[in-house]
């Protein structure tokens, strides 16, 4: 039985240091929301985004100091609250965080039809041996149930984004394993990044109904296998997955929409656009440009991944042959670069490692808007 959902307001915020959570104080002081109902943060910060990527660490706990002096609520509560870091703004990107918070039915526009609501789960713990295998896959689909259920949502169709945070592995819990006697699918910190990701993502798509549940060989491998409306990330700061489900549900109210698509490969502003009119604004020309979305559009979020053929429109690249400088970093910078052409806004949510998420070498992206 779900729950009936409060609406929610979404407000996007600019990082100007690693530490500047002053965007959330000045929504609350303002009236914007409210400290005890802010429910979610979305956000990207400008570290490395690999397994020392401090900055992750540091913004989330600016961002929880500020819910906790200008709220009622204690910091063990707080800390349930999902704020998901993705780290790197490699090229245009820029640093920001979106805001979800619930709102009073009377302070926003009533409507029948379809609007955002925003469930969240923390899952059963995760250890380190259960990366890459089925007890992970198992442990993210039944938080992706729970979360679907405090966001009012029966239909999975209605889903149109689910955001994760999980832990990888670093040297310490590779240790811990060891110790108790436990094998981890990879000792490569770095890898075990996108394999966390990839196992939460198949996690997400059985939750849905996207697919069956896998079997152990297929994880990380069998890339016919993929969720379109999940985005997943991985950080040392958790042991559990951080779980946020977004949909569009009738009656709740409020002032926004979200849709999804996929983008096919790195260079498909199609599948941005698709994404922007699935969510609701429908009046846009054929060709759009920036301009045509007049403010509209919240923010983008989106996956990406280094085509395995290291082709791109039957064109070669090196991402995957180069040394110096990981593909990670080069496939966010250039999908970071055609997200802003469409929106006009370098602060959009690119994350990397898409494995399972999304169609191979390409990934999902989703917009919020207002109609």
């Amino acid at each position: 039985m779900t729950t009936t959902p409060e609406p929610v307001e979404v407000h996007k915020v600019p990082l100007e240091s690693v530490s500047d959570a002053s965007g959330l104080a000045r929504l609350i002081d303002e009236g914007a929301i409210e400290a005890d109902r802010v429910i979610a943060v979305i956000g990207k910060t400008e570290g490395n985004g690999g397994v020392n990527d401090y900055t992750r660490i540091i913004a989330d706990r600016a961002f929880r100091e500020v819910l906790q002096n200008k709220g009622s609520r204690s910091m063990e509560e707080i800390k349930q609250i999902p704020i998901v870091w993705s780290g790197g703004t490699d090229g245009v990107i820029s640093p920001h965080a979106t805001i979800f918070a619930t709102t009073s039915p009377d302070s926003v526009p009533q409507t029948d039809e379809p609007r955002l609501s925003v469930g969240y789960a923390m899952s059963d713990q995760i250890f380190p041996e259960d990366i890459g295998r089925l007890p992970m896959v198992e442990k993210v689909a039944a938080g992706v149930r729970i979360a679907m259920e405090r966001a009012g949502i029966t239909d999975p169709a209605d889903v149109h984004y689910v955001q994760t945070k999980t832990p990888l592995l670093t040297l310490e819990t590779i240790t811990d394993a060891k110790r108790r006697g436990k094998e981890v699918w990879t000792e490569d910190t770095l890898k075990s990044m996108d394999v966390s990701n990839s196992t939460t993502a198949l996690g997400i798509a059985v939750a849905l109904g996207e697919i069956e549940m896998p079997v152990a060989e297929q994880i990380h491998k069998d890339l016919s296998l993929f969720s379109s409306v999940a985005s997943c990330s991985s950080g040392v700061e958790l042991d559990q997955a951080q779980i946020v489900v977004l949909g569009n549900v009738r009656g709740v109210g409020g002032r926004f929409r979200i849709g999804h698509s996929v983008m096919k490969d790195a260079l498909d502003a199609d599948g941005v656009w698709e994404a922007i009119r699935n969510a609701g604004l429908d009046d846009l020309p054929e060709r759009p440009r920036s301009s045509d979305l007049r403010g509209r559009v919240v923010n983008i979020f989106c996956k990406c991944e280094a085509d395995p053929t290291g082709r791109v429109r039957e064109r070669r690249n090196i991402m995957l042959d180069d040394s110096d400088v990981h593909w990670h970093r080069q496939i966010k910078s250039c999908v970071g670069g055609v997200v802003a052409s469409v929106t006009g806004d370098p602060a959009v949510f690119v994350s990397v490692a898409a494995v399972h998420q999304g169609p191979s070498g390409g990934g999902p992206v989703i917009a919020i808007v207002e109609p």
